[in-house]
């Protein structure tokens, strides 16, 4: 199992902090203001100019374009750009945080993650009670970008580490490498990395309206070309300079650069935000070769996904000869289930945030009589009930007087059946928060194991109400 509790505790930042400014490629004005996040929150954007305040989760299952940022898209609602202000956090060793937006896209400020990192420090850091959750890599894996060539490769670690290595395959801005050998780093060695872009790139953006933010002061700009009058005098008229001109190094106009390889450092810079997206600390060393948002977000959605089934074939680790938290007698005086309908026999662990429960199957149940007799099978949408009492428990723990409350579904999204429940079976149910419980509605994510194996999942979302 690669998915561990460590000792670290939980961060966020203690206060609000805003910042202003354009977006590179929209060149709107736009406030960004860094909030506190709720344990086990992750990084969640914000649009406060749409209707109803949508949220976003920093999630590599949104993405939906790469092309000059990375771009999350939910429901209709946009994200452009979020890789530098994700780095920020990651590089503050923060875990939760909402990141709340007046339009599409963070302001790009200097093209670098520092002023994020500037605004966090303002803020603050605090621990959460919950602990931190790292997937420890075991085995290399890998992805690979047939048209590009560009690779990405996870190797064992004992702490997160990135090295990439960048070949543009041009006079101006040849081979570079660049290393993070901790998040520690990342505030001295990495945040100030500015984005960077070749002329013969800043000629067509141009010319398809995009980076109408940019400027001189947020772009590192590579002269791979001759530059003409006619060139030469867009950028004038789009940068908003008397004069344009090129340095020895190979620049445009007068910035100095950070490192002489700052390129290699801001394509660090990316992958450290890209990879944020996972949703889950990595203990682990990432080597990328030639990488870019799209391959960055494919390696970013292909983690996701093994770490999602390595959570689900977690069979939690329950000994059956200790005592209970809680026993029958104590979960119907929470619950208002009563045989022949109470599923849940025991309760092993209670957080603000999980619940672990069992029940043991036996040939006694009253469905056996009529679901399949000759070769009894538990149906599973009583599993799913039974998964449901389960996480009844832990919504009806969030209040002083459970006995005065009724819990009702309202929603059963992912239902799966992977393995039939047979009497002789013991049921184990683990049910987690998927978000913070709010005004009495539980989202949750369940999972049922019996014999060392998944046998049933679901979404559920449920709320409690009142007796009258």
């Amino acid at each position: 199992m690669a998915i561990i509790k460590t000792e670290t505790k939980q961060k966020t930042i203690e206060k609000e902090v805003t910042l202003k400014g354009v977006g590179l490629h929209t060149g709107a004005d736009v406030t960004l203001v860094f909030k506190p996040g709720a344990e086990n929150t992750g990084f969640l954007f914000e649009r406060v100019d749409l209707e109803g305040n949508p949220k976003i989760e920093a999630d590599a299952n949104y993405v939906t374009n790469t092309q000059r940022g990375t771009c999350l898209e939910k429901n209709g609602v946009t994200i452009q750009t979020c890789e530098h202000v994700l780095a920020a956090l990651v590089g503050q060793d923060i875990d939760n945080a909402i990141i709340e937006l007046n339009a599409s896209e963070p302001p790009i400020m200097d093209g670098s993650s520092k002023f994020f990192v500037e605004a966090l420090e303002k803020a603050g850091i605090v621990e959460q009670d919950a602990v931190r959750e790292e997937y420890v890599v075991k085995e290399v894996i890998s992805y690979t970008d047939e048209n590009s060539g560009s690779e990405i490769i996870l190797m064992p670690s004992n702490s997160y580490q990135v090295t990439t290595m960048v070949d543009f395959g041009t006079k101006v801005l040849g081979t570079q490498n660049a290393t993070m050998n901790s998040v520690s780093d990342f505030k001295e060695e990495i945040a100030e990395a500015r984005t960077f872009s070749f002329l013969h790139e800043i000629e067509m953006l141009l010319e398809n309206g995009l980076i109408k933010g940019g400027d001189l002061n947020n772009a590192i700009v590579y002269v791979d070309k001759e530059l003409s009058p006619e060139t030469m005098e867009k950028l004038r008229v789009a940068f908003n300079k008397d004069n344009i001109a090129v340095k020895p190094n190979g620049i445009l106009d007068n910035l100095t650069l950070h490192h002489p390889n700052e390129a290699a450092r801001h394509k660090l810079l990316d992958v450290v935000g890209d990879l944020a997206l996972i949703g889950t600390r990595i203990r682990g060393k990432v080597i990328a070769n030639k990488p870019g948002h799209f391959v960055n977000t494919q390696f970013a959605k292909k983690m996701s996904k093994i770490i999602k089934n390595e959570r689900r074939n977690n069979v939690p680790q329950v000994d059956l000869n200790s005592p209970p938290l809680m026993d029958v007698n104590q979960i119907m005086n929470m619950l208002p289930h009563r045989q022949p309908f109470l599923l849940l026999d025991k309760v092993y662990e209670l957080t603000d945030n999980h619940v672990i429960g069992l029940k043991n199957v036996t040939m006694n149940e009253e469905f056996f009589k009529g679901h399949f007799p000759g070769a009894p099978v538990m149906p599973g949408v009583l599993i799913i009930e039974a998964m449901a009492q389960t996480g009844g428990i832990l919504v009806l723990s969030t209040v002083p007087d459970p006995e005065n409350y009724l819990t009702f579904f309202m929603k059963m999204d992912n239902v799966k059946f992977k393995q039939k429940v047979v009497p002789g079976d013991t049921l184990i149910f683990k049910c987690s928060l998927i978000t913070p419980i709010r005004r009495g509605i539980c989202h949750m994510q369940g999972y049922a194991y019996a014999n060392g194996k998944l046998c049933a999942e679901a979404e559920l979302m449920a709320q409690i109400s009142k007796v009258k």
